[in-house]
C-alpha cells in the first residue's frame, strides 16, 4: 500500500453505460491537473446494460484505471465496501456517483477543504438539480438526521465525498449505510465536515433508488443510532426498556396485592391486565436482549462474490469476503 497512489477515486456504478465513459475522460483530466499519482476505480455493482464494456474499452488509454465488477447487484453499501478494499490510494479516497450530476472540477475544492480541519469531507448539493420529489424528501430526511444524530451537516445521502485513507480502513457498510457515513465516522471520533458543490441535472437514465428508500433510510437510522451510540450491547438497550416495563408492571401488582388484601376480593380491572402484560414485556425484551448478544457474538462476514478485477491484480481471488471489520 505504501507504493500506492496518493489519490484514489471510487466509482459505484450500476446500468450507467450512457455516462461512465465520459465521467472517467472528465476524471481524468482534472486528476492530471493536479499533478499527483492516481487512480480511478470503477465498480461494477452487476450492471446488465453494458457499462464494464464502456469501461474496459477505456483502460488502456486511462492511465490508473481499474474495474471491478460484481457477480450481481449487491446495493451501493457492499459496493461502496468493495471498492475501499480494493483501492490502493495512501493518502485520499474520493468517491462520486457514476450519473455525471457531480462535478470532478470540485475534486480539488473538497480536498483543499479537507486539508484544513477534516477527516471526511461530504459535498453539499444545495443547489440540487432533481424533481421536486427528490428533493423535499432529502430536506426532510437530512434535517432529521442532523438533529436526531447531532451532527450539523446538510446532505448526509451525498455521494460525492473526500475521505482521509484512514477513514475508509474503518467504515463499516453493509445494508444501505452508505446514507449514514458521516454519521458512522464522527461516532468514531473522525472529524466530519461539509463543503457545497455544483450539481447537475441527470441527463441519461433514471434514478436506481425508488420509493422503499424512505422505509429503509428510516429503519437504517434506528440502526445506526443503535451500532454507534455509547452502549453498543444489544443487553444493555433491549435490557433498559424490559427492567423499565418490569419494575413498573411490578410496582402496579403490588398495588393491586394491596387492593386485594384490603378489599378482601381481587377484580379484574384493565390496570391489572396492563401490569401483567408490563411484566410479560419486560420479560421478553430482556430475552431479546440476551438473543441478540448471542447472534453478534456468532456474526460471519457477508460474501459479496466477484467476477473481475481489471487489470486482474489477482487471478485465483474470485470472491471478495467483506465483514465489518473489512468491509473498507
Amino acid at each position: 500500500m505504501s507504493d500506492g497512489p496518493e489519490i484514489s477515486v471510487v466509482v459505484p456504478a450500476y446500468n450507467e453505460a450512457e455516462t461512465v465513459g465520459p465521467l472517467i475522460d472528465k476524471l481524468a483530466a482534472v486528476l492530471d491537473g493536479m499533478r499527483r499519482t492516481h487512480e480511478i476505480l470503477v465498480v461494477d455493482d452487476g450492471s446488465v446494460d453494458g457499462t464494464r464494456d464502456r469501461v474496459r474499452e477505456k483502460v488502456s488509454a486511462v492511465p490508473g484505471l481499474r474495474l471491478v465488477v460484481l457477480r450481481a447487484n449487491v446495493g451501493k453499501s457492499l459496493a461502496l465496501a468493495t471498492g475501499f478494499r480494493y483501492c490502493r490510494g495512501t493518502r485520499l479516497v474520493v468517491t462520486l456517483d457514476a450519473d455525471l450530476q457531480d462535478d470532478p472540477e470540485e475534486i480539488p475544492t473538497l480536498i483543499a477543504h479537507l486539508a484544513d480541519r477534516y477527516d471526511l469531507v461530504s459535498g453539499w448539493k444545495r443547489r440540487r438539480r432533481d424533481p421536486w420529489t427528490k428533493r423535499v424528501p432529502s430536506r426532510i430526511f437530512n434535517l432529521v438526521t442532523s438533529r436526531v444524530t447531532g451532527i450539523r451537516i446538510h446532505d448526509f445521502n451525498s455521494g460525492f465525498k473526500v475521505y482521509r485513507r484512514e477513514v475508509v480502513e474503518r467504515l463499516q457498510l453493509h445494508g444501505e449505510l452508505h446514507r449514514y457515513i458521516p454519521v458512522l465516522a464522527a461516532r468514531q471520533g473522525w472529524r466530519v465536515g461539509e463543503r457545497e458543490v455544483r450539481h447537475h441535472p441527470r441527463r441519461h437514465g433514471r434514478s436506481k433508488f425508488g420509493s422503499a428508500r424512505f422505509v429503509n433510510g428510516f429503519l437504517d437510522l434506528l440502526l445506526v443510532m443503535f451500532l454507534s451510540g455509547r452502549h453498543r450491547s444489544p443487553l444493555h438497550v433491549f435490557g433498559r426498556f424490559g427492567v423499565l416495563f418490569f419494575v413498573v408492571g411490578g410496582l402496579i401488582l403490588c398495588y393491586m396485592a394491596a387492593l386485594w388484601v384490603i378489599e378482601g376480593a381481587l377484580r379484574v380491572r384493565p390496570l391489572l391486565i396492563g401490569s401483567v402484560i408490563l411484566v410479560i414485556l419486560g420479560f421478553q425484551f430482556i430475552s431479546m436482549g440476551l438473543l441478540a448478544e448471542m447472534i453478534a457474538s456468532v456474526r460471519k462476514p457477508t460474501e459479496v462474490p466477484i467476477r473481475a478485477v481489471v487489470p486482474d491484480d489477482d487471478p485465483d481471488k474470485t470472491r471478495v469476503d467483506v465483514s465489518e471489520e473489512e468491509a473498507s
